[in-house]
């Protein structure tokens, strides 16, 4: 659980301070994604924050109940993770797909695609 738990709070934490970021505009424009200031990108950006906010969400929630002993929070905690790993899978697709391969946007997306597959497996057995 301390992995889980630091794996969790770094991506949870991230995204709340990725979003504020962004929402204020505060990533210099030399780390921005190619064609950032395109409508459509910029759409397809903001496509993500419902579902980061929830993986935020979801896994701060999971912390919270372990450290309450509550059963529950292995539940949270996967929800957590497959959210997690869905927002990298997209991510992923989507630099792939349009042939865009800057390393400063892959890394934190392949974080988020792999990670969760260390713990998904086991929390799957805890809940069922």
């Amino acid at each position: 659980m301390k992995t889980l738990k630091i794996l969790f709070l770094i991506t949870d934490i991230g995204f709340i301070i990725y979003w504020l970021v962004t929402f204020l505009e505060l990533i210099p424009n030399e780390y921005l994604f190619n064609d950032y200031n395109n409508p459509i990108l910029v759409a397809w950006n903001w496509s993500f924050f419902p579902l980061d906010i929830l993986v935020s969400i979801t896994g701060l929630t999971s912390l919270y109940l372990y450290k309450k002993g509550n059963n529950n929070w292995s539940k949270m905690a996967l929800i957590s993770l497959v959210l997690t790993f869905c927002a990298g899978l997209q991510a992923i697709s989507f630099w792939a797909f349009s042939s865009d391969f800057d390393i400063t946007w892959w890394i934190p997306n392949l974080f988020l695609l792999i990670y969760p597959l260390f713990f998904i497996p086991n929390l799957l057995r805890k809940v069922i």
